[in-house]
Parts: C-alpha cells; sequence; structure tokens
C-alpha cells in the first residue's frame, strides 16, 4: 500500500485530480474506466479535473465512469440523489459523453437485478482501471457498512444509523428524511479493480487511517481490505494522519520523497 501525504485538503485534491489525469492521458485516447465516489471528500478532486479539462490537459471523452453507490428510492431529480450529484458537480462541466456514465438505478423495480446488472456492465467495459473513493469515520467503503464480506459484489445494503447520521447534515439535518438502504459496489468489486485511490481528509478521519494502514485485515474496517491490493494507494492530509505511530507517518513521508528524486 502507498501512502501520499500531503499538507492539506487542497493539496491532496491536487495531487489526486493530476493522479488520474496522467493515467487518463498515459492511454493516449484509448478507453480508460473510471469508478467514482460521491460525498463531501472527492468534491475538491471534481474542481481540479474540471479545471484541468477546460485548461485541455485532460479529456474525458473516452472515459467510461462507474459510480460506487445510490440511495433507494430517490429519484434521479432529488437534489440528494447520486445522479444528481455527479452530474451538478462533474459530469456537466466537463467533456464526457452521457453514454458512458454509469450510475445505479436506486428506482429500479428489480433491486438485485439492478445490482448484477451493473456487476455485468463493468465486466464487458473491460473491468476498472482505477477506482476513487473515500471512506467514512468507521473505515467503512461505498456503503460496505462494517462487518460486510471483503469479497462482496454490488448489492442491496441497510444502511447503520451512524451513517445515516452523518448523512443527514444533507437532509437539513433530519435523519428521518435519510433512506435507509442504498445500492452500492461492494468491497470485492473495488479491490477488483486494477488500482485504487481513497482519499482520506482530516482528524475526524485519523482513527479509520490508521487502521487501515497499521492494523490487520478486518471486517470492523471494510476500507482494510485495500492492504491486500497490489496496487492501492491512499491520499490523505496531514491531519488525517494523527492517529498514526510516528514511525509509521515518517516512513511514508521518507518514501514518497525518495519515489519523487
Amino acid at each position: 500500500m502507498r501512502v501520499v501525504i500531503q499538507k492539506d485538503y487542497e493539496k491532496m485534491c491536487a495531487w489526486t485530480a493530476q493522479y488520474i489525469a496522467d493515467a487518463i492521458n498515459a492511454r493516449g485516447g484509448e478507453k480508460f474506466v473510471l469508478g467514482l465516489p460521491t460525498g463531501s471528500t472527492p468534491l475538491g478532486v471534481y474542481r481540479e479535473l474540471i479545471r484541468l479539462n477546460k485548461e485541455g490537459k485532460v479529456s474525458f471523452r473516452n472515459v467510461v465512469t462507474f459510480n460506487m453507490d445510490e440511495y433507494v428510492g430517490l429519484p434521479r431529480d432529488h437534489e440528494q440523489s447520486y445522479w444528481y450529484f455527479m452530474w451538478s458537480n462533474f459530469f456537466n462541466h466537463i467533456d464526457i459523453k452521457k453514454e458512458n456514465v454509469n450510475i445505479l438505478n436506486g428506482m429500479a423495480t428489480d433491486l438485485q437485478a439492478e445490482c448484477d446488472g451493473y456487476e455485468k456492465r463493468i465486466a464487458q467495459a473491460g473491468g476498472i482501471d482505477l477506482f476513487m473513493g473515500g471512506i467514512g469515520v468507521d473505515g467503512h467503503i461505498a456503503f460496505n457498512e462494517p462487518f460486510s464480506s471483503l469479497t462482496s459484489r454490488t448489492r442491496v445494503k441497510t444502511l447503520t444509523e451512524d451513517t445515516r447520521i452523518v448523512n443527514s447534515r444533507f437532509f437539513d439535518h433530519d435523519v428521518s428524511k435519510v433512506p435507509t438502504t442504498a445500492l452500492t459496489v461492494g468491497v470485492g468489486t473495488v479491490t477488483a479493480s486494477k488500482e485504487v485511490i481513497i482519499l482520506i481528509n482530516g482528524h475526524a478521519k485519523a482513527r479509520a487511517l490508521a487502521a487501515v494502514v497499521e492494523g490487520g485485515v478486518s471486517q470492523s474496517w471494510t476500507c482494510s481490505a485495500l492492504q491486500m491490493h497490489p496496487k492501492a494507494i491512499i491520499a490523505c492530509d496531514d491531519a488525517a494522519c494523527d492517529e498514526l505511530k510516528v514511525g509509521t507517518y515518517r516512513y511514508f513521508l521518507d518514501i514518497e520523497r525518495e519515489a519523487r528524486i
């Protein structure tokens, strides 16, 4: 696992956006399959990618995207649906083709069929080249709450009360308005990707970062499955490192310093 520590949130996002742009550009215009998250954490990365796109430094015309998750029961035009989030904050501002965007349908009549079909579409696209994601304060990735199977695939998932309380900030701070279930890619879906970048910022997620980097692989912290991935990157800011051992912190700073020489 590679841990890239940046001074603050803005630098973390700039580094990640440039990494993604470089990966897309390295394909020379060939198809690139990108996994994407929602939430407040990736917004800075999306702003940077939009800037790079408008400056002609990266194009998304040959990029195919698959989003991590979607609430069950929210129509696309609901302000808190992830379909609405992605088009408002990212897709409407870049040169991506609409037919290349894949987002789970939380209004599907047969939710499990929707999930199974999503996995098939990922396979038909050739698999995901790079999956960017974030984690919750309890270390969950996508909506794979603690004790989710580390080999899980896209499915319907019940949300914990903690997750709903955290997300209630997007629903007028009213937990009763937050959906109780969601469609989500599985931990196994994410780790099957050729490369994974997880964003972790702020002191509130310091315990999760320490568990993911220094702890063992555990269903308690589903993001810890990345320890088994051949090409996983944690992009974080200084504040998120507050619970790391001093030696661990210095080690990853030294490794990245050597990598840039």
